[in-house]
């Protein structure tokens, strides 16, 4: 299979994990779940892992990046802390935390 198109993945977290497995076909995350989440990749999508990187790799566009969306809605990064699966080259806005109000 000669792979055209790449979707990195970034986890951001303490405590989260990806490994994959069967050549690449099947994906398992430990997102701070109960259990560890598994993803069986397309027939056209293959998936690596690099310590907190995800790539998928595959000769078809939308199905690679609809199999990185579908790894990335498991665990949206959160507007607070930005933690989470996000596109590598994606850069989450912060909200400020809300401070506590003196009493008078």
């Amino acid at each position: 299979m000669e792979a055209k198109f790449l979707r990195l993945l970034k986890l951001v977290g303490v405590g989260f994990k990806a490994r994959s497995e069967s050549q690449g076909r099947e994906l398992f995350l430990k997102l701070g779940y109960s259990h560890e989440v598994q993803f069986t990749a397309p027939p056209a999508v293959r998936v690596f892992c690099f310590k907190h990187i995800i790539c998928c790799i595959g000769i078809d566009k939308d199905r690679v990046y609809q199999f990185a969306g579908a790894v990335r809605s498991c665990k949206l990064p959160e507007v607070y802390k930005g933690k989470g699966i996000l596109y590598i080259d994606e850069v989450i806005k912060l909200k400020p935390i809300k401070k506590e109000r003196k009493p008078k």
